[in-house]
């Protein structure tokens, strides 16, 4: 661990980082919860060719856990057990991204998934502005800083702490922002459809693995 990592792990006993897996005692701990919130940072947008850097996870304490994938890593038996957990609920901002990462690194079948982009296009109609930092900005009040996002991810043994506090907090707030996106959408009657919108998400990912493009069009 680089000296930026002691720092920032000192300073926060909230937040960990692990190696390659989840630690058994950190597994143990998510296992426990109802709800886990997940991220992903990669070299670029395709699995097939920009390798995934970091996993970022957070439970419903705040309690956040960022994974260092070695390049070249196959397998996280940890990680898949727990996003292979029927009792847990996985939460994503944009889970089609991040659960295809995880089906084509670590043959992953992430189960049940939530996602608030999905949900925010569903209850948000009033708005075309759908992304993380907007979401959190308008239900959370707090305004994410997004500097770090376009940044060298697979240098992971040197991050910067502006890395490492921004890939925390792109899990941090998922979890009370699933709760309120739950609760406009049964307001607007349209928590069943938004929940058949995240039953099909892995079905949209295994096209995407497969370059499959637009075939619902006509």
């Amino acid at each position: 661990m680089t000296d930026s990592l002691d720092k920032i792990v000192s300073k926060n006993n909230n937040f960990q980082v692990c190696d390659r897996d989840l630690s058994l005692e950190i597994l143990q701990r998510y296992s426990k919860a109802d709800a886990i919130a997940i991220d992903t940072e990669t070299m670029g947008l395709i699995p097939q060719r920009d390798r995934l850097c970091l996993v970022q996870l957070s439970d419903p304490s705040g309690y956040v856990t960022a994974i260092r994938i070695e390049k070249g890593q196959k397998e996280a038996p940890n990680l898949k057990q727990l996003l292979e957990n029927q009792n847990i609920v996985k939460i994503f901002h944009y889970a089609r991204f991040d659960v295809g990462q995880f089906k084509y690194n670590f043959a992953i079948e992430t189960t049940p998934i939530f996602c608030t982009k999905v949900a925010s296009k569903l209850a948000r109609t009033y708005t075309g502005s759908h992304g993380l930092k907007n979401l959190v900005q308008e239900l959370e009040g707090v305004e994410l800083d997004k500097s770090s996002q376009s940044s060298d991810w697979g240098n992971s043994e040197n991050l910067s702490q502006a890395q490492l506090s921004y890939a925390a907090n792109d899990v941090r707030y998922l979890i009370p922002l699933r709760e309120q996106l739950i609760t406009m959408l049964q307001r607007e009657e349209r928590w069943e459809l938004a929940q058949k919108c995240m039953n099909v998400i892995p079905v949209f990912v295994e096209l995407d693995l497969m370059y499959y493009k637009d075939i619902f069009e006509h």
